[in-house]
């Protein structure tokens, strides 16, 4: 009991540390944007508020310690073409190792299409193209203290390039979960996610041509040192119960408070009811509170279905209104076996 009590504090003393020092950074300061998208229809139609729900393997993003309920094998595939033609890809797959605890990994993609390269002197377009992306892998460990306290922990590694450039970092994201069993079930959580390396753009768009010698007849290539940018550190605290629970039918309710340290505080809330853990509608809300957001209503509902009895499939789909940038909808596969 003394170690859980230790790890709390710890987790709970490290928020406060990146608390106090968030207040010197500004909105958007942040390196690695794909860090922020969020993950899986489930989570998403909840309104984001998932930290305590943490159950399946979608909490390889919102909480590392929730991979520790995964009583078998999973595999999730999930593709979003998002604002901007921003589009989103993300596969994971986890396994309980009975003994030893959770075992999982992953891969995030984000990719935009062509964009034409523009200059002061030829705004049309120079005839050239260039394109962004970001890619993240990552490795995951999680396991049960106790019947009732879950840890778990995240390494990624991170890379972004745009055109000629590039810029590589690691992370890691610490979660914990602690049930308790009051209300068919209480659950506390917290999680800090993307605490790592700073990231800086490198390559040759960089190299700069400079006039020396007599009459500036020589030219001199020199590397132009571009800033280096923090990680968009998050610090989540969220709550959730079963507030109904029969053979039937569960209705879960769910509260996140979110701290980023590029921009506001905001809170997340969510819905989720199930009938016979077949067929579930969600709704939530997402950003409430947050400054200048254009996010807020979410739903969504999710399939899961039996081929055999070691196999089930688990269909999600998620609404998300963004306001000035239309919707977004959301599609996920996920396979138990």
């Amino acid at each position: 009991m003394k170690t859980i009590n230790y790890i709390i504090l710890l987790v709970f003393a490290s928020a406060l540390l990146f608390t106090v020092d968030a207040q010197t950074l500004k909105t958007g300061t942040t390196a690695a944007q794909v860090l922020k998208i969020n993950v899986g229809p489930r989570a998403i139609g909840m309104g984001g508020a998932f930290t305590a729900v943490a159950n399946d393997i979608t909490s390889l993003y919102w909480n590392p310690s929730g991979t520790a309920s995964i009583e078998a094998n999973e595999a999730f595939f999930n593709h979003s073409s998002l604002y901007l033609d921003i589009k989103h890809d993300y596969a994971a797959i986890a396994s309980n190792l009975s003994g030893f605890g959770t075992v999982g990994a992953f891969v995030s993609v984000l990719s935009v299409g062509d964009m034409p390269v523009r200059t002061v002197e030829k705004p049309d377009g120079t005839g050239e193209y260039f394109n962004y992306g970001a890619i993240i892998f990552g490795l995951n460990y999680s396991r049960f203290l106790t019947e009732n306290f879950s840890i778990g922990f995240n390494a990624k590694y991170i890379s972004e390039s745009i055109w000629h450039m590039s810029a590589t970092g690691f992370a890691v994201d610490v979660g914990t979960l602690y049930k308790i069993p009051v209300l068919n079930e209480l659950r506390i959580a917290a999680s800090i996610s993307n605490f790592g390396t700073k990231m800086q753009m490198e390559g040759r768009d960089v190299t700069q041509n400079f006039p020396a010698g007599a009459g500036g007849g020589n030219l001199i290539n020199a590397n132009l040192e571009l800033d280096k940018f923090d990680l968009p550190l998050m610090f989540r605290f969220g709550l959730s119960a079963d507030v109904i629970k029969d053979q039937s039918t569960r209705l879960t309710t769910s509260v996140d408070a979110i701290h980023p340290n590029d921009h506001t505080e905001y809170i997340n809330s969510g819905l989720e009811y199930a009938w016979n853990e077949t067929v579930f509608l969600r709704v939530g809300y997402n950003s409430l509170f947050e400054r200048d957001s254009e996010k807020g209503l979410t739903a969504g509902i999710g399939v899961n279905y039996r081929i055999v009895d070691l196999v089930k499939v688990k269909l999600d789909y998620a609404y998300q209104d963004f306001g000035r940038l239309s919707e977004v909808h959301y599609f996920s596969l996920g396979i138990t076996f």
